[in-house]
């Protein structure tokens, strides 16, 4: 199996994150599928967003979509420029940040936004930090697939959450690279998981990604990423 190079918020080293040109780079780099964020503005448009606010401080669940500025694309916009690619869609649902949902309709909508997609329910992998938002989203509609982003997990308590995952019919663990350890691409291959990291611009480590069957890599050198692993 060859590892999948996923472009982090698009080719994101060489165009502006997030932004249709960073998703049309990557389609014309190789990449196999992009990364992006998705977030919602005050009257209810998805759009793709890392941060919760804009640059000139206004925050984007504040702010209404005509408001926004050019270069921040809807959802519908985004997912238009990253074909052929398929997409990891990250909902952005951090208790922490002031668009928060916990009634997670967030999920409900974008759910909605990518069964209206002619694409059909594989080009996509919905990912968050929050549990319940990925819960919400297999609850409405459990052909599209999706992951837990995570830094890492307790080595104590890997078997149990992984277990956990699985039972509630999940895909995949999107763990940080940083905290990365075969013992845990190992563990998630047992139960059935996919392993994509995030974020790695490091062809050295990409290399040892490679070798302990990571399914797939989260980079923002989508380029880099692709020469490193034809060279295996």
């Amino acid at each position: 199996m060859v590892m999948q190079v996923l472009a982090h918020r698009g080719a994101s080293k060489a165009e502006r994150e997030n932004t249709v040109a960073a998703f049309r780079r990557a389609a014309s780099m190789g990449a196999n599928a992009a990364e992006l964020d998705v977030r919602r503005t005050s009257d209810g448009v998805l759009v793709v967003h890392h941060n919760p606010d804009l640059v000139d401080g206004r925050l984007i669940c504040a702010t209404p979509a005509r408001d926004l500025p050019v270069g921040v694309p809807t959802l519908d916009e985004a997912l238009d420029a990253c074909a052929p690619m398929w997409v990891n869609v990250e909902i952005k649902n951090d208790p922490g940040e002031p668009d928060f949902d916990p009634s997670d309709t967030i999920a409900d909508a974008t759910v909605a936004c990518l069964q209206r997609r002619p694409e059909g329910s594989g080009s996509w992998l919905i990912s968050s930090f929050r549990r319940e938002t990925i819960d919400r989203c297999r609850h409405v509609d459990s052909t599209i697939a999706t992951a837990w982003l995570t830094p890492g997990i307790d080595a104590a308590q890997v078997d149990s959450v992984l277990a956990d995952l699985v039972s509630s019919g999940h895909s995949a663990l999107h763990p940080w690279v940083g905290l990365l350890t075969k013992e845990l691409v190992d563990a998630c291959h047992r139960h059935g998981l996919a392993v994509n990291t995030w974020t790695c611009d490091d062809p050295e480590r990409m290399v040892e990604l490679a070798s302990w069957s990571v399914d797939g890599v989260c980079t923002n050198v989508p380029d880099v990423a692709l020469a490193t692993l034809t060279r295996l």
